[in-house]
């Protein structure tokens, strides 16, 4: 059975504004309402990968607060700090963890249009000194109340709806920025999951899609 064509078109819309250079790194977030929020987010902003470390607990479940959106975002692990940073460098993306030193730089002070990465800390104890100085820069929220800080989920969307907001005014999200091959992938697998499986399990590469999803 194709694809409705309402739904398909939908799919591509969405993925046509995914921004392969815009990602978030957590580094201890345990807590799954936590990280559900994070990942929805991240959604909601065109985010499609998603970087996480975990080294005080089994990986959390998502719980309903994501409400679906993990997946739209893909979730990838890393076993330690140092990895992530480094790999994420690898890919020419600068890094800037929401921490608070000195030199700290206001969260609106950054250029979002290049290539970014978010490193959110633990709940509790926030970006962890290793990982604060392996990064490119620290930035802070402004806070003007008695609390010193927010919640990781929120602090999360605060940030990453002014990259929003920065990409949007730049045009960014006006034409695909994905690579074709992965887009095509992607598109496949979204619009067939249960298809994209058997062909997956037999070694074989996936069909071309008409205009409307159609399989040709």
């Amino acid at each position: 059975m194709n694809v409705l064509p309402r739904r398909y078109h939908r799919i591509k819309q969405v993925l046509e504004k995914r921004q392969p250079d815009l990602t978030v790194l957590t580094e201890d977030v345990h807590k799954p309402h936590n990280l559900s929020a994070i990942i929805r987010t991240c959604d909601a902003v065109g985010i499609l990968d998603v970087h996480s470390i975990n080294t005080t607990d089994e990986f959390p479940t998502f719980s309903q607060v994501s409400q679906g959106s993990d997946k739209w975002t893909f979730l990838h692990t890393h076993p330690d700090i140092k990895t992530a940073i480094t790999y994420l460098k690898s890919k020419k993306i600068n890094i800037y963890a929401a921490h608070f030193t000195e030199k700290s730089l206001d969260y609106r002070d950054i250029d979002y249009t290049q290539p970014t990465a978010i490193l959110l800390g633990a709940e509790k104890w926030g970006v962890s000194e290793e990982a604060a100085n392996l990064v490119d820069g620290n930035i802070i929220i402004p806070m003007l109340g008695m609390v010193q800080s927010l919640n990781v989920s929120v602090a999360a969307a605060v940030i990453l709806f002014e990259a929003q907001r920065q990409r949007l005014a730049g045009k960014m999200y006006d034409t695909s920025r994905l690579d074709p091959e992965r887009y095509h992938k992607i598109l496949f697998e979204w619009s067939y999951p249960t298809l994209a499986i058997e062909y997956q399990k037999n070694g074989k590469n996936y069909p071309s899609l008409g205009e409307n999803g159609e399989i040709l």
